[in-house]
């Protein structure tokens, strides 16, 4: 054959003469166990499969968010807890007098002291947590309203942490954040004051997470609940899920916009105690269950548009016109239909 071979790679269409020029691997196909055909070529087995289209980067992983523990309580600092530190929702996050000041996993600031009556986003954060922590009915647990039940319950948690069990919840005597909290640096040291709107800590949750930058190409592609596979610096690998897609562009080191994905790990123990860690990222954006499957080194471009594949068969090759459907570009291997059949042979560029 001496006319031109377009071959179709990945995003761009890259134009080689037939002369035995090698352009891709054909990565993942199953090759013919024939001697090599004539002019730099071989033969490569059509097969059908599961095709997937993957998005890789590198990725960093560490800990979801970032916040500033504020102390409302007036006294002197006594605790402190130290980097590293885990803290749970309804556990002493430090202590002011050697009161403990407890923290209520939540989104809405501590604004306000609460008692019998009040209603509001804080209340229903904190009827949650008294349900997850085993202090009140799972009836209250998205109610707004801070009822006789709820005095009770807090009381119960007075009780456990040994400060006055008075059913309120005054200014100061807790710091609603997201929980989980994992302590990133004191900002505070035992002995002295503390006062309202002074800075505790930094914290983090305990979740982890990894960030990727999506290229701004790369956008379109990739949707929450992706999955994704995470390789970690020791080569070991776990899995994950899309859970959120930044909407503000940023730029890179090079300038050009990405967009911020996050990636939640099925299995978070697996990660350790790693930290702003790099990591490998396969980001799984489409598949297909069953699918008619040949390398992309396999197609050839007809001077009347379109692509074909050249089938060995009894020692006579043909060319067979075919369509393309999905794309492994990280496998170099590509979904096709047409006049071909599981176990033909078709010509690749030998490897």
């Amino acid at each position: 054959m001496t006319a031109k071979w377009r071959i179709l790679a990945g995003t761009g269409i890259l134009a080689v003469l037939a002369a035995g020029i090698v352009v891709l691997n054909p990565f993942g196909a199953e090759k013919a166990k024939s001697a090599p055909a004539a002019g730099g070529t071989e033969l490569a087995t059509v097969r059908e499969g599961a095709l997937s289209t993957q998005v890789t980067q590198s990725g960093t992983l560490s800990y979801a968010g970032q916040f500033t523990v504020v102390n409302q309580a007036k006294g002197i600092y006594t605790w402190i807890p130290g980097a590293g530190k885990q803290i749970d929702c309804g556990k002493a996050l430090y202590r002011v007098d050697e009161r403990p000041i407890v923290l209520i996993c939540g989104d809405t600031p501590a604004y306000r002291s609460l008692s019998v009556g009040d209603k509001g986003r804080e209340v229903r954060d904190l009827n949650a947590n008294l349900v997850r922590l085993g202090y009140a009915d799972a009836s209250r647990r998205r109610s707004d309203y801070y009822s006789a039940e709820t005095a009770y319950a807090v009381a119960e948690l007075q009780d456990d942490l040994g400060v006055p069990e008075t059913g309120r919840l005054d200014l100061g005597d807790a710091v609603f954040l997201p929980g989980p909290l994992r302590v990133t640096k004191s900002l505070a040291e035992p002995g002295t004051p503390a006062a309202p709107g002074g800075r505790a800590a930094t914290a983090t949750t305990a979740r982890r997470q990894v960030l990727v930058e999506l290229d701004a190409g790369q956008q379109a592609q990739v949707k929450v609940g992706d999955r994704a596979e995470i390789t970690l610096p020791d080569n070991r690998t776990t899995t994950g899920r899309v859970s959120r897609i930044g909407t503000v562009a940023r730029t890179d080191a090079d300038k050009n916009p990405t967009i911020p994905a996050y990636i939640t790990l099925d299995r978070p123990k697996d990660a350790g105690t790693l930290d702003a860690a790099p990591v490998r990222v396969q980001i799984t954006t489409d598949g297909v269950a069953k699918a008619l499957i040949v390398p992309v080194t396999a197609l050839l471009g007809r001077p009347e548009g379109g692509y074909a594949v050249e089938v060995a068969a009894n020692g006579r090759n043909r060319l067979v016109t075919v369509t393309l459907g999905m794309f492994d570009n990280d496998n170099g291997l590509v979904q096709v239909s047409g006049a071909l059949s599981v176990g033909d042979r078709v010509v690749v560029p030998a490897s």
